[in-house]
């Protein structure tokens, strides 16, 4: 088993436990160079509120989206999508990814913005 291997068999685990709880998701997806999140609905079948480096929006804010700054200012944006989007409760699904540097940052600022997980 190699680690990707590893790894979607961990975000398969979370996801099952998630699915059980019924409750809206949200899911990261780190690459090299960015970082995407996006709140999923309790369903699971449609995309509440979205946000990434990517994004113009954030990169003005950080020109390089693969560092921990840009992962908060990322996790920022989402929280405050969410909670326009009426979503206040979700369930953080890290897809495998283990909970430091950018997904943890990511994490924290979106606590800090609002959302309760």
């Amino acid at each position: 088993m190699n680690k990707k291997e590893a790894r979607l068999r961990r975000a398969r685990k979370t996801r099952a436990r998630i699915a059980e709880q019924k409750v809206a998701r949200l899911t990261v997806f780190r690459s090299n160079c960015h970082i995407y999140a996006q709140i999923i609905s309790e369903c699971g079948s449609r995309v509440v509120a979205s946000a990434s480096t990517a994004e113009a929006v954030v990169k003005g804010v950080t020109p390089n989206g693969g560092n921990v700054s840009a992962a908060t200012a990322v996790g920022k944006l989402i929280a405050e999508r969410a909670v326009a989007a009426g979503v206040q409760s979700v369930a953080f699904d890290r897809a495998g990814y283990m909970y430091h540097g950018r997904v943890k940052a990511l994490a924290e600022a979106a606590r800090e913005s609002g959302l309760k997980f």
